[in-house]
């Protein structure tokens, strides 16, 4: 599978996980009431996620926005958080997507996630505490 994009997936498809995921999301115990509160517009925010990794994943170049930026702002996100999204990112991939896809999808999740993990920690130092 190349290493920039996967042409196995569509932006349909995309679109198909970033519903499904972030409806999990919604949710969540822990996770939904830090996005509940950040997010105003679901459907505009799963539109926005979508263009992210279709960015990502085809090359579209589609989406506009600063992930750090906007990780950084969250005053009650913690790393441990990022632990929990990856771990539902990775049940959720299993389940809409072809193994391969999954695969393929779960490992940019995990570069992405650490690297906004460590942006947000290098900022802020209470990130890295339990609540």
């Amino acid at each position: 599978m190349d290493e920039t994009t996967d042409q196995s997936l569509s932006r349909a498809d995309l679109a198909r996980l970033v519903d499904c995921f972030y409806e999990r999301i919604q949710v969540h115990p822990e996770l939904g009431p830090i996005f509940n509160a950040a997010v105003d517009d679901w459907p505009e925010h799963k539109a926005l996620l979508t263009s992210f990794w279709a960015s990502v994943v085809l090359g579209e170049g589609s989406f506009r926005g600063n992930p750090m930026a906007v990780h950084r702002a969250l005053p009650d996100i913690r790393a441990h958080h990022f632990d929990q999204w990856l771990l539902l990112w990775q049940q959720t991939t299993g389940e809409v997507l072809e193994a391969d896809a999954a695969t393929y999808m779960q490992t940019l999740a995990n570069r992405i996630g650490h690297h906004l993990s460590r942006g947000v920690g290098a900022v802020r130092p209470e990130f890295m505490m339990q609540d």
